[in-house]
């Protein structure tokens, strides 16, 4: 049976989470015990859980702080958190999960699903360190990379460009380097549009630092510096030379 601990300064959420888990019928022992850092750190290190539900803002601290000093990190993170904007992106940047207070119940079956299959995967606490500078203002932003055979943890002036084929996106790095993943370009084009990535057409999600020059023909493209063709989609170009502008 796997372990679930659930952390949390709220007893009502974590109670409720609890109950929650327990009516969908998962092999999951629950244990809604942590109620701050503190006693959160204590309790992954001693029960070792499988999963761990983890409040971000607690009175003594975050839970961000909980993930970098426990000793067991063997575990699936499943964060539980108001509108926090900013801990929400770093959270996406780092590819991990999460809950937005008040719960909802189907929400919390699908992050659970995605967290027990993920179980059989190799853990790569080189997430869990990404997060950890994605969560510093003044820090440059780590993107995570998750695919079938491997975790990417790379800069974003490595991406050149992305471009989507259905449910996968296609990252195009610098030395020529491809690596596919198995999530929507909206999902990125959201966490990166503030880094100067502009999707410039349905399947094209450009890094405008990469960008060596505009051509009209052929009802306008873009070339990027690796000599890679993007089309520009009309009702995208003024707002692509505004961009190029303020860079």
């Amino acid at each position: 049976m796997k372990k679930a601990l659930i952390i949390d300064d709220e007893k009502r959420t974590r109670e409720l989470i609890a109950k929650m888990i327990d009516s969908f019928g998962f092999d999951i022992e629950t244990y809604p015990l942590g109620d701050n850092v503190l006693s959160g750190i204590t309790l992954i290190d001693t029960l070792l859980p499988d999963i761990v539900f983890l409040d971000v803002q607690m009175p003594d601290g975050t839970g961000f702080e909980v993930l970098k000093k426990v000793k067991h990190k063997q575990f699936e993170v499943i964060f539980i958190t108001a509108h926090e904007e900013f801990a929400i992106k770093a959270i996406k940047f780092s590819a991990l999960d999460y809950l937005l207070k008040p719960i909802d119940p189907e929400e919390l079956r699908v992050s659970l699903e995605r967290a027990i299959a993920a179980l059989n995967e190799k853990k790569e606490e080189s997430q869990f360190d990404a997060l950890q500078q994605n969560i510093q203002p003044s820090q440059k932003r780590k993107l995570v990379l998750k695919t079938q055979e491997s975790v990417h943890v790379i800069d974003l002036e490595e991406i050149i460009r992305c471009e989507a084929d259905r449910n996968y996106t296609s990252f195009y790095l610098i030395g020529g380097k491809k690596i596919l993943v198995s999530r929507t370009m909206k999902e990125y084009e959201l966490i990166l549009a503030q880094h100067n990535f502009l999707r410039v057409q349905q399947s094209h999600l450009i890094n405008l630092k990469f960008v060596a020059r505009y051509d009209k023909g052929n009802g306008g493209t873009v070339v990027m510096k690796d000599g890679s063709e993007v089309p520009l989609s009309p009702n995208k170009r003024d707002l692509f030379f505004h961009f190029l502008e303020s860079l």
